[in-house]
């Protein structure tokens, strides 16, 4: 008996990224969206997968044949996904580089890729500090919003057995790429943790935020890691504080002497006994310290510990060039993070003494040498026109570094204020350079405010995903400001945050040439006519460092990039407008900030012995030597001196 098909109920057939292979992912985001503007009744609103990202739910039979013949068509054209190659300089300042003003310290790769490409003069890190810094480029979000910005006084991982981290929700964009068929690899710096229970769970792990390929370090290039450097423990004398314990102590003896309290000698050699082996175990600590948290790791496994640094750009930048011959054949997606030029500073032989600026200059013309070998790569492979690369500074230059011989180990700001650690225009205006061969104008300068956030949907759009809409997102497409669709950027307002507090705001009105720039606090630098906290190393956010405002402090950083005079009601007639303006604008920001679990406190910082990667034994401080990159590359000819 034959069927009656009016009384048979057409059967739901749902396609999700999981239920389609790998390298068809791609296909099925373009097909959604032909589907949404062609074919609205065949999208369910509802069907969304855990991240927000759409899944199509199919009414008609026949929107499968149709899927089936649009998949293999982008195939069978040989229309591919771009490329992506992000690089990240540590602590580069934005003076440092030819292209935007430096005479005297030569970066042709980088200053080729600025001529060729898209520079942007008003490129702002989300955070001053290094760890937040990472978290909001890789997420598209404030640190605040994943936990990522301290409330306390130490904003960054120092420790390898800590078990703050990223946390796992949070959405990077290359575990969205991965999800789109995209090989991707970070080389260099993470930053953002690694353990969470124990010592190979590796939750804060860069392969668990979507990183096929890692190699580098978990944490940063500390001074601890370069023999000769000193350590970051040195300066701990300036955050003891002796006015209170010596109050304490004249009290004591006061109280002591005037027979009030009685103290045996007993108790006495007992505390000096407690105070000599508390000076021995972190004596022991500083010298250790090298072996437990200077670790060089290839994927999960760590394969030198303590690493050597000498010749590290050198092998990194042939991990990178290996990874690009691997994968020219499919859409790949490279975060290249360099340890430079963070200190303790560093330059392999052939750099070294061949810049007018010392250790410093010599680090900053390696990176520009290993640019060089990344752009030269992508054209060899003949994936230049192909591939968006993009160059920046995770945040501004450490102006408070000098070295333990007393050398001058910082970069520097060009006419911009102060520097890391600090919300003035030193410290979060950051190069900001971006090529990509017949899609963005060659020689194009932009002064529009921008952020490292708007990496995050500018590569998931790109790449043909959906942005998140299960979380809020505060980086805007770069993609029409840069191909010059729109000429304002999309950010009206930025909110600057030293570690979790709300530190300044930036408003760019509609209409107006205008950038207000309003701070709360500020830093009190030390001494008080330098731009920096030289007795603490860097400055903080917490009480008794700060000076708080109120009324705020207002810049019009287009009549005033240095920052050099506050506006007062008497020099801007607006004054109370404005402010007005940027508090509410704080507080409706502030009210869709949801409280999360602070991955920088003081119990996530924390040494924990059973999180200590060790690719040895105790007995042997953890000591280990078996990384096979060796780093081969010819720098003979890349060497350009002063």
């Amino acid at each position: 008996m034959g069927h009656d098909s009016a009384n048979v109920a057409p059967q739901n057939h749902r396609i999700d990224s999981s239920d389609v292979p790998r390298v068809l992912a791609p296909y099925l985001q373009i097909f959604t969206r032909i589907c949404r503007r062609s074919f609205p009744c065949c999208v369910s609103a509802s069907a969304q997968n855990e991240h927000g990202l759409c899944s199509v739910r199919m009414k008609s039979p026949w929107i499968l044949l149709f899927l089936g013949l649009l998949l293999p068509a982008p195939l069978a054209q040989g229309v591919s996904k771009p490329n992506f190659v992000l690089i990240m300089v540590d602590d580069l300042g934005i003076g440092d580089l030819g292209c935007y003003g430096n005479t005297t310290l030569k970066t042709p790769h980088i200053d080729m890729l600025a001529r060729d490409g898209v520079k942007l003069t008003q490129h702002l890190a989300a955070s001053p500090l290094c760890t937040p810094s990472r978290a909001a480029f890789l997420t598209g979000r404030y640190p605040i919003r994943s936990g990522m910005a301290a409330r306390g006084r130490v904003g960054v991982y120092i420790i390898s057995a800590a078990s703050g981290g990223l946390p796992q929700e949070e959405l990077t964009f290359a575990r969205i790429l991965k999800e789109q068929g995209y090989m991707t690899a970070l080389i260099g710096k993470w930053h953002l943790g690694l353990n969470c229970e124990h010592s190979s769970d590796h939750c804060h792990h860069p392969k668990a935020h979507g990183f096929d390929h890692f190699y580098g370090i978990t944490l940063t290039n500390l001074r601890d890691c370069q023999p000769g450097h000193g350590s970051v423990f040195y300066n701990i004398h300036a955050h003891i504080p002796y006015s209170t314990l010596g109050a304490a102590l004249a009290t004591f003896f006061f109280l002591h002497a005037t027979g009030i309290i009685a103290v045996s000698r007993r108790l006495t050699l007992g505390l000096v006994a407690l105070l000599i082996v508390g000076l021995a175990l972190f004596g022991l600590f500083v010298l250790t310290f090298p072996n437990f948290n200077c670790i060089l790791m290839r994927g999960e496994e760590v394969v030198e510990q303590p690493y050597v640094s000498e010749n590290l750009t050198q092998r990194m930048t042939s991990e990178a060039v290996e990874f690009l011959e691997r994968n020219s054949d499919r859409p790949f997606l490279l975060f290249f993070s360099f340890l430079q030029v963070h200190t303790a500073l560093f330059a392999s032989p052939r750099f070294r003494g061949k810049s007018l600026f010392g250790l410093y200059g010599d680090a900053v013309m390696e990176v520009d040498w290993s640019v060089g070998q990344i752009i030269k790569t992508l054209e060899r492979l003949k994936l230049k026109e192909n591939t968006l690369v993009y160059l920046t500074s995770d945040q501004g230059p450490h102006l408070e570094e000098v070295s333990v011989h007393g050398e001058v180990h910082r970069g520097h700001s060009g006419i911009y204020k102060a520097g890391k650690s600090t919300n003035w225009e030193g410290g979060i205006r950051v190069p900001g350079i971006l090529h990509w061969p017949g899609q963005l104008p060659a020689g194009k300068v932009i002064d529009e405010p921008t952020s490292n956030m708007d990496v995050f949907p500018s590569v998931v759009n790109l790449a043909g995903a959906s942005i998140p809409n299960d979380r809020q997102i505060d980086g805007r497409d770069l993609m029409p400001l840069l191909q010059g669709r729109v000429e304002r950027s999309e950010h009206e307002f930025l909110f600057h945050y030293c570690n979790g507090h709300l530190n300044a705001v930036r408003w760019h009105p509609a209409n107006s040439t205008s950038v207000w720039k309003a701070f709360f606090f500020t830093p009190d630098f030390y001494p008080k006519n330098a731009t920096g906290c030289f007795h603490t190393h860097a400055c903080f956010c917490t009480e008794g460092y700060v000076t708080h405002h109120d009324p705020p402090l207002l810049y019009d950083l287009s009549r005033d990039l240095s920052e050099s005079t506050p506006l007062t009601p008497t020099t801007e007639p607006n004054f109370t407008s404005i402010v007005e303006v940027m508090v509410e604008a704080v507080r409706v920001h502030s009210q869709g900030v949801k409280p999360v679990v602070d991955q920088l406190s003081a119990g996530h910082l924390l040494w924990k012995p059973w999180l200590q990667p060790c690719c040895s034994s105790l007995s042997q401080l953890c000591r280990c030597e078996r990384d096979h990159q060796k780093g081969s590359l010819n720098t003979e000819v890349e060497i350009h001196s002063n």
